[in-house]
């Protein structure tokens, strides 16, 4: 259970920077995020989608007070990575409308008694489907098979951020009965 523990300890420090102002807001995606709502798949990072806070005079969005608060708790920077309690994590800013509501409509979810945010699975799956990646169509295949997401508010976010055609040739390609 040092996985889960550790992991439990990635959130504390994560919603300590959010009580601290340090982000606005975060939820948890990918593979992590995932595993809310189906079994646990090896994974290597965190990804943490956050909304960076506007520093006064600064143009330019930067994640430069995450990697102070996080480095100065003893996280270690490494690539595109800060490690935290062994896990690299990665501070993501939302890329697109789809990520942006993915963000806003986050769910909380309780991780050892803790309070942490979710991407919801709907959400997931069509960011999935949206990044279209091998390992993304793999997931999303999960999400359906495990019957993980409300059809009706799915095929509702695909519709809103034009993903309709992306899903037909999904489905095309992996869920049509071969003759």
């Amino acid at each position: 259970m040092e996985h889960a523990v550790s992991i439990a300890r990635v959130i504390s420090t994560v919603n300590q920077m959010e009580a601290d102002g340090v982000v606005d807001r975060y939820a948890i995606g990918g593979a992590v995020g995932a595993t809310f709502y189906l079994e646990p798949v090896a994974t290597m990072d965190v990804d943490i989608f956050v909304m960076f806070r506007q520093e006064s005079g600064q143009l330019l969005l930067s994640p430069r007070p995450i990697f102070d608060f996080l480095t100065a708790r003893g996280g270690v920077v490494k690539g595109e990575y800060i490690v935290i309690e062994g896990w690299p994590v990665q501070f993501l800013p939302p890329t697109n409308p789809l990520v942006e509501e993915a963000l806003a409509e986050a769910v909380s979810v309780d991780v050892d008694g803790m309070p942490a945010r979710v991407l919801t699975a709907e959400h997931l799956a069509a960011i999935a489907l949206q990044t279209g990646r091998a390992k993304d169509h793999a997931r999303l295949l999960q999400f359906i098979e495990a019957a993980a997401i409300n059809t009706e508010r799915y095929q509702e976010i695909l519709r809103r951020h034009g993903l309709v055609d992306q899903w037909h040739a999904f489905e095309r390609k992996f869920l049509q009965d071969e003759p």
